[in-house]
């Protein structure tokens, strides 16, 4: 360790606000460059002196982690060796083709291709993910929309990480690339029944997707069609298409609130009209079959969402009617709407299930799995009249699944399991499902995965994942590079914490604004328990969590820090009260229905404050700690982490390791390619086994 550099200590320009009464000192504000928005379509414009900080930080974690490089190739290589690398994707009919995705051996993006329905070939590329990707060093594949004759493409990349999506139109026959280059959209296409225009919707400066237009094939962008604008910069805008492909729909929504607008596909020229307007607390969602619409709605006080119906010709909210009504715990998750066919998707007390109903008859009957713990998942599904569903299954054990099942003879076709070309042995593995006491009388779900034979008398290492925002559940399914820490003696625990909805909305609404802490006490009481029970023991725990998660983490850390050997925290979001004070941010109106707003609100400022981690971190000891951040995130922006990690170097008081890696070429999700991506997993692998004990 004699060769490692002094670890860099970012200079103090104390920087002072007053709130509500309230001094505010912020002594690394001036790591957020001042011209960030060019820096995110273009980041070779970075100041001078904030990119020295960040590569110095980069050339600190890279000494530090020198010792581990030879792990993180063998690590690398156990992963790449468990997918099969000319992998695809079931075929998913519509009309004379199936689509599919594949990947080449070697090939870092994917392929879309189809082929005449049925048969083995000719195999059509329509996008070649490797061929796109060639001189850029960050690509990554946006919206794909075929046009309704399936004559054209509508497709989209992100060239940086920024997620502004550049949009091109293709011909699928020939591969012949339009005139047509939309810059600064959000990545997604939606055709008009003819395919002569498309909707889509455009990023502004600030990375907010508030205005909708329609580009009629072969014009220039700047003579395109402003449809929609929304002046409230507190909510998103998107854009979908009902499975009938008759209406397009323009959602306005934020984290509790939404309202969408309909066009009919075939009059492209009529101007929108409205579904329901914003009550605020009202959220709807809609599809279409027939003469009617069906709506999945929290109207009337339904916590966990029902199903309604509404007329066609007039879907406004006192017409709506009870389809499927409201029961409080089951919460329906999501719903698909076929010709014959209503399925939805429902969650029961952490656990899912597929409910088919028969929209002639009414019957009814569910689909659901005898493991403690698993996730289910709708498949990919291109047409509207068909009896095959497709859906997905898996657990922390058993290797993904794609089903299709006929919804009238009630049968299942296994028609791909995931292969493991490394081998996978479910039976050397155990999945549990536990819950765990929270502070306050609620029991936590948490999901384990350990190999079978492993000690359970508190001496084997924990890694702790967590979440816990936005409503965000995180399913119980199978990932093979979790195996690599498994096999080395790591029992792997999910924590079901609030603030996610896997016990319903419920557990969403008991996880925000001014209940926030619930989630981190939760997280801190799981980790609690399973040291009670023996799993693990205390400061024995490797804790990780990303964006929101990476908030947790902070959070956590500054909160029960000997609970923990290390601390993950990627792309987190630990800067929370500076960023919920700072309205020209992208996110942050639209967050402040899952935070509160302490640009208006004492109460909010007080409630936040209390928990923001770069505002908690205090003078005393800290786990090992490894931040992770991008250079063009736009959904947590790079100096929170740099901020973060500036202020523990000036405060903590330990000798722990406190890293920090900067992505200087990739965003909010890191490296585009998939093995470039699994090797920015070796590197957090590396870094919990290290300070574990087991590189």
């Amino acid at each position: 360790m004699t060769n490692i550099p002094k670890p860099p200590r970012a200079e103090k320009r104390p920087r002072v606000e007053t709130w509500h009464g309230y001094e505010k000192r912020d002594d690394y504000h001036w790591l957020k460059a001042p011209n960030w928005q060019e820096v995110m379509h273009d980041p070779s414009v970075l100041p001078a002196e904030i990119r020295a900080f960040l590569e110095g930080e980069n050339a600190y974690h890279e000494a530090v982690m020198a010792d581990t490089v030879a792990l993180q190739d063998k690590l690398f290589a156990e992963m790449k060796g468990r997918i099969r690398e000319d992998d695809s994707s079931v075929p998913a009919p519509d009309g004379a083709w199936d689509y599919y995705s594949s990947y080449v051996t070697g090939g870092q993006h994917p392929r879309y291709c189809r082929k005449p329905r049925g048969k083995d070939g000719p195999e059509q590329v329509l996008l070649d993910g490797n061929e796109l990707a060639k001189s850029r060093d960050y690509f990554r594949f946006g919206g794909i929309d075929l046009s309704p004759d399936q004559g054209l493409i509508a497709w989209s990349f992100d060239g940086n990480g920024s997620e502004f999506y550049e949009l091109h139109v293709r011909d699928a026959a020939t591969g012949a690339e339009h005139k047509d280059v939309l810059e600064n959209t959000a990545g997604e296409a939606t055709w008009t029944a003819d395919g002569k225009s498309f909707f889509y919707t455009l990023q502004d400066e600030n990375h907010r997707p508030l205005k909708t237009f329609r580009h009629v094939l072969g014009t220039e962008q700047s003579a395109d069609e402003l449809v929609y604008e929304e002046k409230d910069t507190g909510k998103f805008t998107g854009l979908g298409k009902t499975n009938s492909e008759k209406w397009i729909t323009i959602d306005i929504h934020d984290h509790d609130t939404s309202e969408i607008w309909l066009i009919d596909a075939e009059k492209p020229d009529a101007k929108p009209h409205l579904v329901a307007p914003r009550v605020e607390g009202l959220e709807y969602d809609i599809e279409h079959r027939g003469g009617q619409f069906i709506i999945r709605t929290n109207e009337g006080g339904a916590e966990d969402y029902k199903l309604v119906t509404a007329p066609v010709s007039n879907p406004a909210r006192e017409n709506w009617a009870d389809l499927i009504p409201h029961r409080p715990g089951i919460f329906i998750v999501s719903y698909i709407v076929l010709k014959d066919w209503l399925i939805r998707m429902e969650r029961e007390n952490a656990l899912p299930r597929i409910v088919v109903r028969n929209m002639t008859s009414g019957e009814e009957h569910a689909i659901a799995f005898a493991e403690e713990a698993y996730s289910l998942g709708f498949g990919e599904m291109r047409e509207f009249d068909t009896d095959t569903l497709r859906f997905t299954y898996s657990s922390p054990t058993t290797p993904a699944q794609v089903f299709d099942y006929d919804m009238k003879t009630r049968t299942r076709v296994l028609r791909k399991t995931q292969e493991v070309p490394s081998g996978h042995d479910p039976s050397h593995y155990v999945t549990r499902r536990l819950m765990a006491p929270a502070h306050d009388g609620e029991t936590i779900p948490v999901t384990l995965l350990y190999r079978k034979g492993t000690k359970l008398d508190g001496s084997a290492p924990l890694w702790l994942y967590g979440y816990g925002s936005y409503g965000i559940s995180i399913p119980a399914g199978f990932n093979t590079n979790i195996l690599s820490l498994v096999d080395r003696g790591f029992i792997y625990a999910t924590a079901h914490i609030r603030g996610g909805q896997e016990k319903g909305r419920r557990w969403y609404k008991t996880g925000k604004m001014e209940m926030k802490q619930n989630s981190f006490r939760d997280f801190i009481s799981v980790a609690e328990f399973l040291i009670r029970e023996n799993f693990t023991r205390k400061g024995n725990i490797v804790a990780q969590g990303g964006s929101a998660g990476g908030m947790l983490m902070g959070a956590v850390a500054n909160m029960a820090p000997d609970l923990f050997r290390g601390v993950i925290a990627e792309v987190p979001f630990v800067d929370v009260l500076t960023t919920m004070l700072d309205d020209t941010l992208p996110l942050t109106p639209p967050e402040w229905p899952e935070w509160g707003n302490p640009i208006e609100s004492k109460q909010a400022y007080e409630n936040i404050m209390a928990y923001s981690p770069y505002d908690r971190v205090e003078a005393k000891a800290y786990p090992n700690i490894l931040a992770v951040g991008g250079l063009t995130d736009p959904r947590v922006t790079y100096w929170e982490p740099a901020k973060w990690v500036a202020r523990l170097r000036e405060l903590k008081t330990d000798d722990n390791l406190l890293l920090f890696k900067t992505n200087m070429g990739a965003g909010h999700g890191g490296a585009s390619g998939r093995f470039d991506r699994l090797k920015e997993v070796a590197f957090v692998y590396a870094f919990g086994l290290k300070v574990a004990g087991l590189a």
